[in-house]
């Protein structure tokens, strides 16, 4: 991945889960839940098994999700971490807009 690639990834990836969770925050008026979430929706863009498959078989889905994050690379965490630094970015302006007393988030 060429550099310019990088850092387009890093910021979309930034801004659409800060926006994603802002807007959760505000629907749902709960603080953390795209913080909570997002660990799930990496999961299922990193894995190669079908979401049915951990529940019919745990162990080797389990085994497999493993081999998968352990073959990311450095680009890949990078890119995936700031989308969970977007996700608690948008916990934090909420909870700042809240204590400000904006009622409405």
């Amino acid at each position: 991945m060429s550099l310019p690639q990088l850092i387009i990834s890093i910021m979309l990836f930034l801004i659409l889960f800060f926006g994603i969770g802002f807007l959760l925050n505000m629907i749902l008026r709960a603080t953390w839940v795209m913080a909570i979430v997002y660990p799930i929706i990496v999961i299922l863009i990193v894995d190669n098994v079908r979401f049915f498959e951990y529940f019919t078989a745990p162990i080797s889905s389990f085994q497999a999700l493993g081999h998968d994050l352990v073959a990311l690379q450095l680009v890949d965490l990078v890119v995936l971490t700031s989308g969970l630094i977007g996700a608690i970015l948008s916990g934090i302006v909420i909870k700042m807009l809240r204590n400000r007393g904006y009622q409405m988030f």
